[in-house]
């Protein structure tokens, strides 16, 4: 198991990222929440890469130890990703993201289908505006692992998303997974119910541990993507 931090140069910046299991495994990307960063999945990664994988945990522009060069455009991060992967030779790949991760993995999916074996959107709504608009959010004090710029930058998204994200979702063909985080959550979940209906084969659970899914409840997460990944799981149903 090798988990400490490394850094590749992609889409010009410095992404860092942690790495989990036989480097010659079939990889598997975890995108990780706003405000997180590839830290978030230490605790479920080695189980994941016992499937073996090879499983990468980036820390997206603007957290952690990544560049926060501002353009915090969801294209932008999905952009990222892509050259990312393309960095480390890496032709295809799972792709499991969480909320804003999940965002950037659908956009990727869509933008690069070949390059997307499976995926797993974990408690991601689906990109509708938001009514009534998040209301402008103030800065904590004090040193953030994030940028503040980007919080600004997502917010405005998610009040207002591209249309071309929803139209585009017919694109996402391969198999997928996605994980409610059910009433506890506080993305709508009719949201993830709609995103279901429209992605052809998509498989839609519910584990009732609100939008912390793989944090609340890592067994359940666990066996579930795990199945899914599992050779029986590949065809959807």
């Amino acid at each position: 198991m090798d988990t400490p931090p490394r850094t590749v140069q992609a889409n010009g910046i410095s992404l860092a990222y942690r790495v989990w299991g036989p480097q010659d495994a079939e990889p598997l990307v975890l995108l990780h929440a706003r405000g997180a960063d590839g830290a978030d999945w230490a605790d479920i990664a080695p189980a994941l890469a016992a499937g073996p994988r090879r499983v990468y945990a980036p820390d997206l522009r603007g957290h952690g130890r990544s560049d926060w060069p501002g353009g915090y455009a969801y294209e932008t991060m999905r952009d990222d990703i892509h050259a990312f992967l393309a960095a480390l030779g890496i032709h295809r790949a799972d792709v499991v993201g969480h909320s804003l991760g999940g965002a950037v993995a659908y956009l990727l999916a869509q933008h690069s289908p070949g390059l997307v074996r499976r995926l797993v959107l974990e408690d991601v709504p689906a990109p509708f505006p938001l009514d009534p608009p998040r209301p402008a959010a103030e800065r904590p004090g004090g040193d953030l692992p994030y940028d503040w710029a980007m919080i600004l930058a997502t917010d405005e998204q998610r009040n207002a998303p591209n249309p071309m994200w929803w139209d585009h979702m017919g694109r996402i063909a391969m198999p997928t997974l996605l994980i409610g985080g059910g009433p506890g959550s506080p993305i709508p979940q009719e949201q993830i119910a709609a995103l279901a209906e429209l992605l052809p084969g998509a498989r839609h659970i519910t584990v009732d541990a609100g939008h912390l899914v793989h944090e609340a409840r890592p067994e359940e997460f666990l066996a579930a993507v795990a199945e899914f990944l599992s050779p029986a799981g590949r065809t959807p149903s």
